[in-house]
């Protein structure tokens, strides 16, 4: 029999059903290549037991012919999400211990269709940061390197743990979150599949809140498929979320494969960074090709804003964190320090609970609502949103249908290379990822090649509103004519 944990999710769906082997063997597969694999520190909480009384419950009710669509699939869930009795730490201090007594609406819906949690996956710090280098749990690694090297890389950030956990098949697929591109950024760093759906798609009851307009669930997996079936389970109305949207999911699998003729691709000249890496420029070409070859037909598309994007983001995400954050003082759960009267105890829990970047996020947040400068930052950033989102909207109203974009500006690269100095640098990480969340869009990343090092790149579609199953018919080209990519085990 195969190495189990290399099935892609659908082989394994398939397998189960077949009864070549059962969730449980499945599972114990996945737990034992955990165990095997903890230099990465992917997974900060690891539940084998509850994983395994779930995946006996999902065998039994596959022997009734009662399975639901994700019946015994071991999966790993981000420290954001919070899960009934098992910690939950957004990997900060400031949460201590804590263990939520509710489940977060995705994955109550993963444990409905039967999925198996095979424990917490690492995080940057309240999802801040792009590198996975800021968990109070410490970086998690890539199971890429660059050929001929042994620097660990770092997988992307902020759903770090669980773009690696997928690429080094400890699980069959995560759950992650995206603010300005933490599931996108970090797929392309480890060649995994990661979509981040329209705003609204998937309920953000239950998941710790960073930046709560620009804030959103999905997964990423092992293939466009696999993606395209967990995201059929995590979406769906939420009565206990505001923000969430009452419309019917589709059936994202039956997109796979479906003819992309005649669709139109808007390729934005605004994305042609001066000073991009040849090869990042080389593979959006290709990924155009492919797509052309297909019978899509490619536009050139004009996104004017796209340069005020970044600037934009880094104030509307730091003033939502600044509010979010506030409820973190010590009084009711997790951390609390010693302190002669209250402010004293707001002080040195924060002090103490908070790391450097969340610690600056919220000081920049504070500072761009506070009244002499609310209107010339954060209004001003406001106004840019705002035509960001017309700017894509025109781009849609013209008949395109997706638009084609490199993930990111570069490879994974080694801990501690970048931001070091100045924070600026690891948030330009985020240049071709952002505008989705301010507009609110679906986007994807596949992986698509490789660069001169061995490491893999991923280009980047950004679909109209609600429409993620164009997403995954043009995402299925990209990654037919790609190939899978898989890292050689060092580890």
């Amino acid at each position: 029999m195969t190495d189990l944990t290399s099935l892609t999710l659908a082989e394994a769906r398939k397998g189960l059903a077949d009864k070549t082997f059962t969730s449980l063997e499945l599972t114990d597969a996945h737990l034992s290549a955990i165990e095997a694999a903890r230099v990465l520190n992917a997974f900060v909480m690891e539940t084998p037991d509850q994983a395994r009384a779930m995946a006996r419950e999902a065998d039994g009710k596959i022997a009734k012919g009662d399975a639901g669509p994700l019946a015994g699939i071991p999966l790993g869930i981000k420290d954001l999400f919070a899960t009934k009795g098992v910690r939950t730490t957004a990997c900060s201090k400031i949460l201590g211990n804590f263990v939520p007594t509710y489940e977060s609406t995705v994955t109550s819906q993963l444990w409905r269709d039967g999925a198996v949690m095979l424990g917490k996956l690492n995080n940057d710090e309240f999802a801040m940061g792009s590198s996975n280098e800021t968990s109070c749990f410490g970086p998690v690694g890539n199971p890429w390197r660059r050929d001929g090297s042994n620097t660990t890389l770092v997988p992307g950030g902020s759903s770090g743990g669980s773009a690696s956990a997928v690429a080094a098949l400890l699980c069959m697929g995560a759950t992650a979150t995206d603010t300005g591109g933490s599931i996108r950024q970090p797929a392309a760093f480890t060649a995994t599949v990661g979509i981040k759906p329209t705003y609204g798609r998937c309920s953000r009851w239950g998941i710790v809140a960073f930046a709560s307009s620009l804030d959103q669930a999905g997964p990423i997996a092992r293939s466009v498929r696999d993606a395209a079936m967990l995201l059929r389970s995590m979406a769906g109305h939420d009565p206990k979320d505001t923000t969430s949207v009452d419309i019917p999911v589709p059936d994202y699998e039956a997109a796979i494969g479906k003819s992309v003729k005649g669709m139109k691709i808007g390729i934005p000249r605004e994305y042609r960074l001066d000073g991009m890496p040849a090869e990042i420029e080389k593979l959006w070409s290709e990924g155009a090709a492919w797509l052309k070859a297909a019978g899509a037909e490619l536009v050139e598309v004009s996104l004017p804003h796209t340069k005020y994007a970044l600037p934009a983001y880094y104030i509307v995400a730091p003033a939502e964190a600044s509010s979010n954050l506030a409820r973190y003082d010590g009084v009711r759960y997790g951390l609390r320090e010693p302190a002669k009267n209250i402010i004293e105890l707001y002080e040195n829990t924060r002090a103490s609970g908070f790391g450097a970047e969340v610690k600056r996020r919220v000081m920049i947040g504070t500072y761009v609502l506070s009244a002499g400068y609310y209107d010339a930052y954060y209004l001003r950033a406001q106004k840019v949103r705002t035509l960001i989102k017309k700017d894509f909207e025109d781009c849609f109203a013209k008949g395109v249908d997706a638009i084609l974009t490199p993930a990111t500006p570069s490879a994974a690269f080694g801990i501690g290379e970048k931001g070091g100095a100045d924070p600026v640098e690891m948030y330009l990480n985020d240049i071709f990822t952002v505008t989705v969340n301010m507009a609110g869009l679906p986007g994807i990343a596949v992986p698509a090649g490789k660069d001169a090092q061995g490491l893999p790149l991923g280009l980047q579609l950004i679909g109209r509103p609600f429409d993620e199953e164009t997403l995954f018919s043009l995402g299925e080209v990209i990654e037919q004519a790609a190939g899978r990519f898989t890292p050689a085990r060092w580890w």
